[in-house]
């Protein structure tokens, strides 16, 4: 009798959510607890976009992966499922990933002027990020705003922006919105989760290239090996200013390339 076999026959007889078992897994104390497999942490995280999860649920899965921070292998696994959810066009081209998650708090977004820098040279930039999940910061969405660029709300938006001025950004609440709700939690956890880590690795339009900013220099290789696993042809990860793809000209500065 197969493993899964036995779970599925486990959850029939004891009444258990099926969602249960990959918080066991995570939770199960000193000696029992281990990561998730890449299938299990995709078939977990499909669970979660399809609404299948209860929220008591969401919040302790949440914070155990926080606590132990999640491998390189569930975060493959977690990007690969949100791909699958998005399902963007095939045949929307695009030269470079940009995300933009983190905000500003002490410094101005300086790094949208390297963007359009690059969209002037004809590069097509492709940027996604999130806004409001943490207060007293200053995020690219607003920016945007005040300088009349529109984030697009969908992909035809997307196509016409990158044709006209190749660059478009789109807000995570229309590029995949339970990935957004989740981000919000953070109001409510007082943390940041891994959704902040695996919305960095996202490259929905599988551009070639990508740039990710961390917040701590710990999670460079969990990114660096996840793009790896993931097919990411070329990938720059570093620890930027505030947790933005921008460096700070006072610290020392390790790029994890792929």
């Amino acid at each position: 009798m197969s493993e899964q076999y036995r779970n599925k026959l486990s959850q029939i007889k004891t009444g258990e959510h099926p969602f249960a078992q990959y918080v066991r897994i995570l939770g199960k104390g000193k000696t029992g607890s281990r990561s998730l497999t890449e299938q299990e942490a995709f078939d977990a995280m499909q669970m979660i976009l399809k609404g299948e999860v209860e929220d008591l649920q969401l919040g302790a899965f949440l914070m155990l992966l926080r606590v132990k921070e999640e491998s390189h292998e569930e975060l493959t696994g977690f990007v690969a499922a949100a791909r699958e959810s998005i399902a963007a066009p095939k045949t929307l081209e695009v030269q470079l990933d940009w995300s933009s998650y983190a905000g500003k708090k002490k410094q101005l977004p300086w790094y949208l002027l390297s963007c359009f820098a690059i969209a002037d040279q004809g590069i097509s930039v492709y940027m996604h990020g999130a806004s409001g999940h943490t207060e007293g910061r200053l995020y690219t969405e607003e920016v945007l705003n005040t300088l009349n660029i529109t984030p697009a709300q969908n992909w035809a938006t997307v196509e016409q922006q990158l044709n006209t001025t190749q660059f478009s950004f789109m807000p995570l609440e229309f590029l995949c919105p339970p990935l957004k709700r989740i981000i919000d939690f953070r109001n409510y956890l007082g943390l940041r989760s891994p959704v902040h880590t695996l919305s960095r690795l996202l490259n929905p339009l599988a551009a070639p290239y990508s740039m990710q900013s961390i917040f701590h220099p710990a999670y460079g290789d969990s990114h660096q090996q996840a793009a790896i696993s993931l097919g990411q042809a070329h990938a720059a990860v570093f620890k930027g200013e505030g947790g933005e793809i921008e460096r700070r000209p006072e610290a020392s500065c390790l790029v994890k390339t792929v």
